[in-house]
């Protein structure tokens, strides 16, 4: 069986001999009929007594299977801040029971794990961290020996903080108090060597700017006509060249304060005034249309007595 829960079993179910010394040997017809008459995809074939086992469509009902199955995700505990020695747990979650995990580290090692069935989660811990745990990792579950695994999960990644690399300065440019709209310039450099900076925003989790400078121990991060959300505290952090899991100590802060544009007298005093204007205007057509309903209310009950006037019986004077 291969680490990654691919077996070969069903070549060895239906063939009692050996399979050939190498792959040259094996027959490729256009098809072939199995026992229970099914037909067969061209592909890989080994012929064994009466009955055909096709590699290459073993492997693609294989391959359908582990589509089947649901991704697991894989979370680090801490998520951040762990430095060299500290301990760390990789959590495989898993949206279906499984007997076997795998936890994956890019281009090193692969470990497995048995698990209890009833658990939805495989966990994989560091007592004390090395460099070389530092790195980027996957996991993959297995519901049984007789299925396939799953599809990897989306990769994390462990980066471990050396102290022993020195924090990184950090200045502000043109200054921490400035107007909305001006541009700044965050300067971090370190004693010299060539390394990636990151600059992080407290409140942020990951870091909220990358630069890997062709040379040198500096970098520059500049923001375009601010905004009062770009207000904050930033620090920077540097890895060394060669070394993109391993991170320098957070420096120094710095704090910029994006205040609003202040508007100009002339124009705060023509804003004012305009106000002025529409408040009058607003009195003014509401006395005009108060008028207007009380003189149609008016004319309306005139014209209700002259109409009572006009029928009345007329009045007899007696001498």
């Amino acid at each position: 069986q291969q680490l990654s829960g691919h077996f070969l079993s069903p070549l060895q179910s239906h063939c009692p001999q050996p399979a050939p010394a190498s792959w040259h040997q094996w027959p490729w017809p256009s098809f072939s009929v199995s026992d229970n008459g099914d037909v067969v995809p061209r592909g890989l074939v080994a012929l064994c007594e009466s009955r055909t086992v096709s590699l290459a469509g073993w492997w693609l009902v294989a391959a359908s299977r582990a589509q089947q199955l649901p991704r697991p995700s894989l979370s680090l505990h801490p998520s951040q801040g762990v430095s060299l020695g500290d301990p760390v747990t990789l959590r495989c979650h898993l949206p279906r029971l499984a007997a076997w995990v795998w936890l994956y580290r890019e281009g090193g090692w692969s470990y497995p794990k048995g698990k209890e069935k009833d658990q939805d989660a495989a966990e994989f811990s560091f007592v004390s961290t090395l460099q070389e745990h530092a790195g980027r990792y996957w996991c993959q579950y297995q519901v049984s020996w007789a299925e396939e695994a799953s599809e990897k999960s989306d990769p994390v990644e462990l980066v471990l903080t050396d102290h022993s690399y020195s924090p990184p300065s950090i200045s502000i440019h043109p200054e921490q108090c400035v107007e909305m709209g001006t541009n700044i310039t965050i300067h971090c450099w370190n004693k010299g060597y060539g390394a990636a900076f990151l600059l992080h925003k407290d409140g942020s989790s990951p870091p909220i700017k990358h630069q890997d400078p062709s040379g040198g121990g500096a970098a520059n991060f500049t923001f375009l006509a601010v905004t009062p959300a770009d207000s904050g505290t930033y620090r920077c952090s540097y890895r060394p060249r060669g070394y993109p899991f391993v991170s320098s100590p957070l420096g120094d802060s710095v704090m910029l304060e994006v205040t609003p544009t202040a508007a100009p007298s002339g124009v705060e005093e023509q804003s004012r005034a305009n106000l002025v204007m529409a408040l009058v205007r607003g009195f003014v057509a509401a006395l005009v249309f108060g008028l207007g309903v009380f003189f149609v209310i008016d004319a309306r009950s005139l014209w209700i007595r002259r109409d009572d006037n006009c029928g009345a019986p007329p009045v007899t004077v007696t001498v």
